[in-house]
């Protein structure tokens, strides 16, 4: 490590339905990257980026961050979004992204960052991309030979007339059984999934998925647990230990998942060392498939009668809240916070 510290830009909220969450999680960060030794390692810059797409520079990100909660900002003047970096950021050396959903780990801000020249934490353009879009990511991992539950992919435009629309929901109903999920492609956190249970609760689920994406994704229902595994590193990635969730509620939606007390995690996970041993495995073997290094949440659901694993999702940015099951699977597998965040600082790059 160099003598003086290394300014980390830590950019955090966004436009996003997950804005709330990244401000939760910048925070936790932000404590890791200054306790301990990673004081003297890392000065943070932190950039928050308001629900319009403005980027604000440090004293504002610095109060956003220390209350965990959006500022009540007037609306913009002028044309939202992007319009050029904060002042102070000719001074980061390496970009930590603390961003969930659209914009913020679908590759876009990715490249933003890959165009400035200086390394930046987590998956690059492509692997946050195609991890980021179910269809695709669903494709890579088929071609990768990962069991996957049954799904049909979508689009919008298959439901703007009442023939096509009906030739539709035939070809769900004779491809799958009920209850099935249907989920926007490039939405993360639960953002506008819904369980559906007959032909009116399909329709009117893919109506309001349709709303938030044009690209589709239904999946067939099972009965099974949830497991997750978490990888950290760059060229050569690691797997953690395993973990389950359990929940109180019919499904583990955005509210369950980020409410405290509404679900609970076992880490590790109270199954045999062989299952555990196949998920890592299979953890690893996605990222590859995908083109995802630095980090990442691999996502599976495990039929404990039929011994059957199915592979769900990977997240390659995930929460890092009081809920969130990243960092306490590192922490459980010998890693604690203010090494993670080190880890993965130090994976940028490579």
């Amino acid at each position: 490590m160099p003598s003086s510290p290394i300014t980390v830009g830590l950019v955090f909220g966004g436009r996003s339905g997950e804005h709330d969450v990244s401000i939760r999680s910048a925070a936790t960060v932000v404590r890791g990257l200054r306790k301990g030794n990673n004081r003297d390692r890392y000065t943070v810059q932190p950039i928050y980026i308001d629900r319009d797409g403005r980027w604000w520079g440090t004293d504002l990100s610095e109060a956003t961050l220390a209350s965990e909660t959006a500022p009540e900002l007037a609306p913009p003047l002028h044309p939202s979004g992007f319009q050029g970096f904060p002042e102070g950021c000719d001074a980061v050396d390496l970009w930590y992204p603390v961003l969930h959903g659209p914009n913020g780990e679908d590759g876009t801000i990715q490249g933003l960052f890959q165009l400035t020249g200086k390394p930046f934490v987590g998956a690059g353009v492509l692997g946050s991309a195609v991890s980021m879009d179910k269809q695709a990511m669903k494709s890579a991992f088929s071609s990768a030979g990962l069991s996957q539950v049954p799904y049909v992919a979508l689009h919008a435009s298959e439901l703007e007339d009442a023939n096509s629309r009906s030739a539709l929901l035939d070809r769900i109903e004779r491809e799958l059984n009920y209850p099935c999920f249907v989920k926007p492609a490039n939405l993360g956190s639960s953002v506008g999934i819904s369980k559906v249970r007959s032909r009116h609760e399909l329709e009117a689920g893919l109506k309001q998925a349709a709303a938030l994406d044009p690209r589709l994704v239904v999946e067939q229902g099972v009965n099974a647990r949830e497991v997750e595994c978490a990888v950290l590193g760059g060229r050569m990635l690691e797997a953690s230990v395993i973990g389950e969730v359990r929940f109180d509620a019919d499904w583990y939606d955005y509210e369950t998942k980020y409410t405290a007390g509404r679900s609970t995690t076992l880490i590790p996970a109270p199954i045999p060392d062989e299952v555990a041993d196949r998920i890592r495995a299979q953890a690893l073997q996605a990222c590859s498939a995908v083109g995802v290094n630095g980090m990442g949440r691999v996502d599976f659901f495990y039929d404990d009668v039929n011994d059957q694993l199915w592979i769900n999702e990977i997240n390659t940015l995930p929460g890092f809240t009081a809920q969130s099951m990243f960092p306490m699977l590192w922490e459980v597998s010998g890693v604690t916070l203010e090494q993670l965040v080190h880890k993965l600082i130090q994976t940028a790059g490579e």
